[in-house]
């Protein structure tokens, strides 16, 4: 008998597969169906701190009575920032409810304001855990490396001294050091790393010169971003467990996720493409794949390949291509 069964954030999942936060994840209705498909949990559509930042900054600059009335600005500061919250708090409710696996909410955030005060509003409302999306784009050029890294130590803080619930920090690859990173926020007492995030990020429309955004949706390639963070971090930082995200997009790639060290495997990109149905074909893959190799549970073969459990390290930390590249030069075409 095959045994799916996992720990994650310590939270008891039927089955390591996530479906991450997103469109599809921002009803009742599609959570049911989430579940129905066979996923061990499920991240909410994310409460947008931007989003909530923005639609504020529009209401007061829309009437010209709010300039200057600091009351009035507060009123709209509070009551966007009150029905926002209040709309998400019933999402929580309405899909613990609904559903048996464990409901995880998602807050993206830029910053450690008062908004974070919220957190404990949505522990109330039952979510199983939290999980933070924080990407700060690095934009000041007197700001150091540090006092950036320092946004994300700060929001984890706020937020972990209002809940008791577990909390996961869901992050990108663009540090100096993410070792450092994931080690501190470990030490700060984060329960789970979620690599990676994905972003907006810009693109350009050459024919009408403006700036558009790139496909939000990720490509199987882009498993090649997280697995070597998965595999050497899940081995270097004991006690964080390690979610896979991006470019998870079959079976076979939320195995080596799994075989890398991971304790959970996200994915989105791929149910926006094949539809709910993909979360069922994943988990018949992952199953079938442990009947061939005759492993009976997920724990047997989860970090086998990770980077202490392989003889020669060093394959995770090889950054050239030396082996393909070299003496290759005749074969370009000038």
């Amino acid at each position: 008998m095959i045994n799916l069964e996992t720990t994650y954030m310590g939270l008891r999942l039927k089955n390591p597969l996530i479906v991450s936060s997103s469109g599809l994840t921002n009803s009742v209705r599609k959570i049911k169906i989430i579940e129905e498909k066979g996923a061990g949990a499920v991240v909410l559509k994310s409460l947008f701190e931007e989003q909530i930042t923005n639609e504020v900054q529009n209401l007061i600059g829309k009437d010209p009575k709010n300039v200057g009335y600091p009351e009035a600005e507060d009123y709209i500061q509070n009551y966007v920032k009150g029905n926002s919250v209040a709309k998400y708090l019933s999402l929580i409710k309405e899909a613990k409810a609904a559903v048996s696996i464990p409901v995880i909410a998602s807050i993206n955030c830029v910053s450690s304001s008062d908004w974070t005060h919220f957190a404990k509003e949505i522990e109330k409302a039952g979510a199983d855990a939290i999980e933070l999306n924080v990407f700060v784009v690095p934009n000041d050029r007197n700001k150091s490396a540090e006092e950036y890294e320092k946004i994300y130590f700060d929001i984890f803080s706020a937020v972990k001294k209002e809940v008791n619930i577990p909390i996961s920090m869901k992050i990108g690859i663009y540090f100096t050091n993410l070792f450092a990173v994931a080690n501190r926020l470990n030490a700060n007492g984060a329960d789970a790393l979620v690599l990676f995030n994905r972003f907006y990020e810009p693109d350009i429309d050459i024919d009408n010169l403006k700036i558009t955004s790139a496909n939000v949706l990720s490509s199987a390639s882009d498993i090649r971003k997280s697995l070597r963070f998965v595999g050497m971090i899940s081995d270097k930082v004991k006690g964080l467990d390690i979610s896979a995200s991006t470019g998870i997009h079959d079976g076979e790639a939320a195995i080596k996720q799994i075989l890398a060290g991971a304790k959970a495997v996200q994915i989105c990109s791929t149910v926006y493409e094949h539809g709910f149905d993909q979360i069922s074909i994943i988990l018949e893959e992952i199953t079938a794949w442990m009947k061939k190799k005759e492993f009976k549970s997920v724990d047997v073969f989860r970090g086998k390949l990770s980077y202490g459990s392989i003889p020669n390290s060093s394959l995770y930390e090889r950054a050239q291509f030396m082996k393909y590249f070299s003496g290759n030069e005749k074969d370009v075409m000038i």
